[in-house]
């Protein structure tokens, strides 16, 4: 008769490993955090570079759609769309990185801002921005 049993004696032979590797990930981890690089330590005179003039801001065009449908560019009346559109042309050909940001009033229809988007999209402008009011949060 045998004293042990052979699965209870595999048991005892096994070597269980799981908190050596988390102790070794953890070293890891603290030896990455701690060790900085070092950028200064030698020292050297660095080259200088010509300054170059920085780009002119772009100016930003606002189409304000009312809630009875009237369209204002920069606050000038525009009558109808084909005028909306000859007036976007002509902005973009004087600037060609132009911005235009589209503002509607909470109760104009739709349509009445999608007829203002296409003609945006007619006249091959690029940067095109709807404009929103934060919401109130409860």
């Amino acid at each position: 008769m045998k004293k042990c049993s052979h699965s209870a004696h595999e048991t005892l032979t096994e070597l269980n490993i799981t908190p050596l590797l988390d102790l070794a990930f953890v070293l890891l981890v603290i030896f990455i955090l701690t060790t900085t690089t070092v950028a200064d330590d030698i020292p050297i005179k660095m080259p200088s570079a010509s300054k170059s003039k920085k780009d002119p801001p772009h100016s930003v065009t606002y189409i304000t759609v009312r809630k009875d449908g009237a369209v204002y560019v920069d606050n000038k009346h525009m009558e109808d769309m084909p005028a909306l559109h000859a007036w976007l042309v002509d902005l973009r050909m004087k600037d060609t990185n132009l911005s235009v940001i589209v503002r509607g009033d909470a109760k104009t229809q739709y349509r009445q801002v999608r007829a203002v988007l296409d003609q945006c999209q007619k006249s091959a402008l690029v940067k095109v921005d709807l404009a929103t009011e934060v919401a109130d949060k409860k």
